[in-house]
């Protein structure tokens, strides 16, 4: 029985992993109301999925240890294998180059203008004019040079697109 919950568990952790790959999840820390409330619903709709009809403590820590074996392979391999984290985490797409926006590469980032704005400003840049290069990194950070490419910032400001188009 506890095998059954220990695969159960790993078999939706990889079903979760895939299900936001396919459709695409932008920002993963900046969580708005309606993105916490999808996440509540998931974790409560898949945690029969996992341990079924066994509710004991034993079978939670069961479910729990196993999806914490399952991260640290799954970050090993990442970390390992460059193909299985392209897979996985996408590559870093670039947003500017000398002061152009791409709009090709903002488009499959799924970032707004006025976001990519906000990020800049964040980044303690003017405007996108005075901004080298910015790339939106595979964590989610986006990265940005400016002052003829001397002056690089990085700040936490999630914006990740999840799609397998990266």
């Amino acid at each position: 029985m506890l095998v059954s919950i220990a695969f159960r568990s790993v078999v939706v952790y990889l079903f979760v992993i895939l299900a936001i790959r396919l459709f695409g999840k932008k920002e993963l820390t900046q969580l708005s109301v309606v993105d916490l409330v999808f996440i509540l619903l998931i974790s409560n709709s898949l945690q029969a999925a996992m341990v079924g009809t066994n509710t004991t403590l034993v079978g939670g820590l069961v479910a729990a240890g196993s999806l914490f074996f399952a991260n640290w392979v799954l970050k090993n391999l990442i970390y390992r294998s460059k193909k299985i984290s392209e897979t996985i985490q996408g590559n870093p797409i670039m947003l500017i180059y000398q002061g152009k926006i791409i709009h090709k590469h903002l488009e499959k980032a799924q970032i707004s203008h006025n976001e990519l704005e906000a990020a800049i400003r964040e980044h303690g840049v003017k405007n996108i004019e005075a901004v080298d290069l910015a790339i939106l990194e595979v964590d989610g950070n986006i990265s940005v040079l400016s002052s003829n490419f001397s002056r690089k910032t990085k700040k936490r400001r999630i914006h990740k697109s999840l799609s397998l188009s990266n």
